[in-house]
């Protein structure tokens, strides 16, 4: 059973998932208590490659409060872990010009596990009619209550 710590909302709304990938991270001590108190967040984060590996980019991970001593910049990259011909798909992928971004980090069997996923860009129309769908759905939940 997993338990969400930070979800990425405006992913799904900007980004159409093609194909998503679980990774590890690697992460100080007091970055992994600080995650599992769910003050992570993944908004503006991305998945950037340097040199074959995967790094989490821009992701604000705040000073866990109880312990002060070890100091670490809260947006550093953090290098992800994941298989090689996972990699290397997903190298072959970014380099036809679509995107990594994080979805959701979440613990799983006592672990820090982060979703990523293979994406491209909506457009504005495609925007709108997501709108348009999840507006026609709730007024059906809702004309559906009151029978």
């Amino acid at each position: 059973m997993s338990s969400i710590l930070s979800i990425n909302k405006k992913a799904s709304f900007d980004y159409e998932f093609i194909k998503k990938y679980e990774v590890g991270l690697i992460l100080l001590g007091n970055e992994v208590k600080s995650i599992k108190t769910r003050k992570a967040s993944l908004k503006g984060a991305f998945v950037n490659i340097y040199q074959n590996e995967l790094f989490l980019v821009n992701c604000n991970i705040p000073y866990y409060q109880n312990h002060t001593f070890i100091k670490y910049d809260n947006l550093r990259n953090r290098k992800l872990l994941i298989n090689r011909k996972e990699l290397d798909s997903l190298i072959n992928h970014k380099n036809s010009g679509l995107t990594i971004i994080p979805i959701k980090l979440y613990l799983k069997r006592g672990l820090i596990k982060l979703e990523i996923a293979l994406a491209k860009g909506k457009k504005s129309f495609d925007k709108r009619h997501s709108i348009r769908e999840r507006e026609e759905s709730r007024n059906m939940k809702r004309s559906l209550k009151n029978y």
